[in-house]
Order: C-alpha cells, then sequence, then structure tokens
C-alpha cells in the first residue's frame, strides 16, 4: 500500500483508530468523532463492561487485564473523551479506597509498600482524566522518593530491594509525568521534569533496549511489537512516548528506528507480534496479523523522527 492507502486503511478501522489517524496523521481533531469512541466499538465495548460496583473486573488491580486498572489506561489510550463521567467516577473511587500511608494507590491487602510502576501508570489514566490535583499530591510525593541513583526506577526499590532501574517502570512513569505536566498540573512538577530528563537519558543510555556494559539485546521481547502493552516496555512503547513528549532526535535512538523499520511489512503495514497472557475483556487484534494500532503508533513516530 502507498501512503494514500496506508490511511485509508486505518480510517476502515474503529473509531479509536480513525480518530487518532485524523489527529496525528492528518492534523484533524475532531471533538465530534472523539465523542463517539464512547458510543462505538473497542470503547462502547469497554464501558459497557464496568459493574454496578463502579469498578471493572474485580476491583481496582484483579483481575488482569480485565481490572478497573487496566481497563482505564485501555480508555485513555483509545482517546475516550477525557471529560466522560465514568472514568472519573472510578478513579475516585481508587483513590478513596487504595492509598497507602507511603502516600501511593496500593492495591495490595498485604503488602505495605505501593508498587512505583502501578503508580506511574495511574498518574497517566488519571491526569488526562482530570482528577484533582489535591488528590495527587501524597502520590507524587511517594513516586518522586523512588527514583533511583541512576535516573530511572525500579518498582522492587521499596519492595525487595534493587541496584538497577527498570525499562518497564521507567517508561511507566515518564508516561505518567507527561499527562501530568500535560494537563496543567503544577504540585512539584520542576522536580518530576527534571526527573522526567533523567529517566530519558536512562533509556538513551540503554539505545532504548541494549546493555549499556555488553550493547547486547537486554531482553527479545524488547523487540517484539504488543498492543496493548499493559505494564510492559517494548521499543515501540518508548518511541510513542518521545513523539508524545516532542523529544527531539538522539542518535541513541536509531538502532531502535531501524528495528522498527525492519519489521514492516511488504504491503506497508506493522504486525502484532506478541500478546501478553491474561484474562481480557475481547482481543482488539490478532496476533501475527496487520496490526492498525502498531501501523498508526510506527507512522507517527516516524513522521515525528522525519524517517522515510
Amino acid at each position: 500500500m502507498d501512503d494514500h492507502q496506508l490511511i485509508d486503511w486505518l480510517l476502515e478501522g474503529d473509531i479509536a483508530i480513525q480518530y487518532q489517524t485524523r489527529r496525528d496523521l492528518l492534523g484533524e481533531d475532531l471533538p465530534d468523532l472523539q465523542a463517539r469512541i464512547a458510543q462505538e466499538g473497542w470503547g462502547a465495548a469497554f464501558l459497557q463492561a464496568r459493574n454496578e460496583s463502579g469498578h471493572w473486573g474485580r476491583g481496582f488491580y484483579q483481575i488482569k487485564w480485565i481490572s478497573s486498572h487496566y481497563t482505564l489506561l485501555d480508555l485513555k489510550n483509545l482517546a475516550l473523551a477525557p471529560d466522560h463521567p465514568l472514568p472519573r467516577e472510578t478513579i475516585r473511587l481508587i483513590l478513596r479506597e487504595n492509598v497507602a500511608a507511603d502516600g501511593g494507590v496500593n492495591p495490595a491487602r498485604s503488602i505495605a509498600q505501593s508498587d512505583v510502576c502501578v503508580n506511574g501508570m495511574f498518574l497517566n489514566y488519571a491526569c488526562y482524566f482530570g482528577v484533582e490535583e489535591a488528590q495527587l499530591h501524597s502520590i507524587i510525593d511517594f513516586v518522586i522518593s523512588q527514583q533511583m541513583a541512576d535516573g530511572g526506577f525500579n518498582c522492587r526499590l521499596n519492595r525487595s530491594g534493587a541496584v538497577h532501574s527498570s525499562l518497564h517502570t521507567t517508561i511507566s512513569m515518564l508516561e505518567g509525568i507527561h499527562e501530568y505536566a500535560h494537563n496543567g498540573y503544577t504540585y512539584r512538577l520542576a522536580e518530576l521534569e527534571a526527573i522526567a530528563a533523567t529517566c530519558r537519558e536512562f533509556i538513551l543510555l540503554h539505545q532504548l533496549f541494549r546493555s549499556d556494559h555488553t550493547g547486547e539485546v537486554i531482553d527479545r521481547r524488547f523487540t517484539m511489537l504488543s498492543y496493548p502493552g499493559r505494564w510492559r516496555y517494548d521499543i515501540l512503547r518508548c518511541l510513542d512516548y518521545f513523539q508524545s513528549a516532542g523529544v527531539a532526535y538522539d542518535p541513541r535512538m536509531q538502532p531502535a528506528l531501524d528495528v522498527l523499520l525492519g519489521k514492516r511489512r511488504k504491503d506497508g503495514t506493522w504486525p502484532v507480534q506478541a500478546r501478553h497472557a491474561g484474562q481480557a475483556h475481547f482481543e482488539m487484534e490478532k496476533t501475527g496479523g496487520p496490526s492498525r494500532w502498531n501501523t498508526l503508533r510506527s507512522l507517527r513516530v516516524l513522521r515525528h523522527f522525519a524517517v522515510e
């Protein structure tokens, strides 16, 4: 497919794909089209799965991947209108039921320490859906306290100990900080922006997927394209964060960009290569086939970095 055919193919997809294609690739931000995400396709299906309790699944974090936590993340990534009332109601429930003594949100009943990766993801969707800033203060205090000396984050630091940051946790924190800043929150913002800069440097030091000591691939799964990514890191998730945050090209991104280009199919699309095991509300795309999600995300990455 040429570029025009590829756009037409994306516009034949779910309403969320249509909206983001027009917004990100055609420069058309259409509120009426965005509003339809709640009424049609994947967005409507997620909203209809909400329980009378106000949660999805069995509550905040159970069952993966149908819990409130991951469903709210899915709805944010679909670009459901930020003022939709149902996500806001569920986020208020989470905050009322799950703020721990250390200030973080914590669904666990047997572990006192909050998981910083969960808190990064929570900031991502809570800020998108417009939670009141005062309700985030303790969470911001908690995540700032969890930054590691190498610049990133690791969810094991306060639970079992860690000596090196995790790409999984670091990308979740970067996405959360970006939504916090993008949506106009100001509490300890300068500190968070400085933290984000060191997190990006940590990732770039690893060329997005390589050991900074040996140059070897850290984990082959980092180069596999998935959607939804859940809590797991991969190079497309990272590159998509960089473009959404307006980060300029850095030569250390090139190995990951080369891998991404190498995964393009002959028809011009990108595939779904990995699916994270667990219960899901429904399957948006088939593993192994052409993926509108991964094609859309890849095209906006390549456009941002002016890669042919």
